[in-house]
């Protein structure tokens, strides 16, 4: 039998403090601290705790040759190693182990080195996914609700604007002609009011899609290689970002879950839960901001890591890329949005593994990194909106339904 480590591992020391009674009698100052090895591995669903001897051997079988595990036994305790298999960051190759687990565990690991990931972005992206998080409610329990709120909790933020040089110095710039795109602009403000009673028109729904998701062009570079063509730019023009909808309020579409096709300008359907409680699922998508869960549509921006991974391999910006790539979209999806009088929002708070369940994707190779949406305006602001410029809401409408 031989045996390597899993592809990518990181081990943490985690400090853990707390409370120490005798520290506290004997004139300390009342806390103890200790620390616990944790060991970062995106193949396995959690991160695993370790102790000295495990790192110690972790330190000194490699992830890519293969070892005879007599051999590593002749270094380390057999119990050891067989620990770490168990723990599924030591790997065997042996197909007479007869363990599903750990072939399921060597089956996932196969699959995070074929997808190219860069260590540090893996293990960022796979152990900062949510489930079951409320952080809409926990905000408003914890009293963080608004800024006042925050400041008088944490204290002052940093400074809003970095200054580098005095006033004296600084060169100021012309003043030129305001145009359209410039009122646009400032109406484009993020929208927590949506009128749960309306529909959306289809035809604003289908032109909205297609002008920021659709393709506007598909070129075929060589033999089934397809470069697309989005209104918003991508790096390396691979457009790794797939547009998945949780659609609640559209003329003529049933509510439900799609995947949008750039090129054919359709829906897919999906399956749904059991339950079919769509608002329900809407308000899990978005961690329990209630306010985004009311759009007419949601828009998770899913990307699809291999496809700029194939390009840009164990790359440390590869990850950021994929990511800018959403934040493009989401902008667009505001402009485009705010021109049909329609009000959008972007969250970065979701609970992935939901979405991930509900949309049947496997985090290793395709995940949510933002959900956006839009819809149209309720006729009150009754959740605050920051519109200082009062483009959307006058002061009245501000100051009358809504609380700072």
């Amino acid at each position: 039998m031989q045996i390597r480590r899993c592809s990518i591992l990181l081990i943490e020391p985690r400090e853990k403090v707390a409370f120490d009674l005798d520290s506290l009698l004997s004139g300390g100052n009342g806390l103890s601290a200790s620390i616990e090895l944790l060991a970062l591995a995106p193949h396995l669903p959690a991160e695993v705790a370790i102790n000295a001897a495990e790192a110690e051997v972790l330190g000194a079988v490699g992830a890519t040759l293969w070892i005879e595990f007599t051999t590593l036994a002749e270094q380390f305790d057999g119990a050891l190693l067989h620990g770490l298999l168990q723990k599924g960051l030591l790997l065997t190759d042996a197909s007479d182990v007869d363990d599903d687990k750990h072939a399921a565990t060597r089956t996932r690991d196969e699959k995070l080195r074929a997808a190219n990931w860069h260590a540090h972005s893996a293990v960022s992206h796979y152990f900062g996914r949510w489930q079951g998080v409320m952080s809409g409610e926990s905000a408003t329990q914890a009293g963080y609700k608004t800024m006042s709120e925050l400041a008088e909790r944490l204290g002052m933020p940093p400074p809003h604007v970095r200054e580098r040089v005095s006033a004296e110095q600084r060169i100021a710039l012309p003043d030129s002609a305001a145009t359209s795109l410039d009122e646009l602009l400032a109406q484009r403000v993020t929208c927590r009011n949506f009128d749960t009673t309306s529909m959306l028109p289809l035809a604003t729904f289908s032109r909205l899609l297609w002008r920021v998701f659709g393709a506007q062009a598909a070129v075929e570079i060589v033999k089934d290689n397809v470069v697309i063509k989005r209104t918003s730019p991508s790096g390396g023009g691979l457009h790794p970002t797939e547009a998945y909808l949780l659609v609640q309020r559209v003329e003529g579409i049933e509510p439900g879950l799609y995947h949008y096709h750039p090129i054919d300008h359709a829906l897919e359907p999906l399956p749904t839960l059991d339950d079919g409680d769509l608002h329900a699922l809407a308000k899990c998508f978005v961690a329990a901001q209630t306010y985004y869960a009311d759009a007419h549509v949601q828009v998770v921006l899913v990307s699809r890591f291999a496809r700029t991974f194939w390009k840009y391999r164990n790359h440390s910006k590869a990850y950021r890329v994929c990511l800018l790539d959403a934040g493009h979209l989401s902008q667009t999806l505001y402009i485009a949005a705010t021109e049909f009088g329609l009000g959008a929002f972007i969250t970065a708070a979701m609970n992935e593994i939901d979405v991930e369940q509900a949309l049947g994707l496997d985090a290793l190779e395709e995940s949510p990194v933002a959900v956006c949406g839009f819809g149209i305006r309720g006729s009150a602001c009754a959740t605050i909106e920051f519109d200082p410029q009062h483009a959307v809401w006058t002061a009245e409408q501000v100051t009358a339904s809504s609380v700072p």
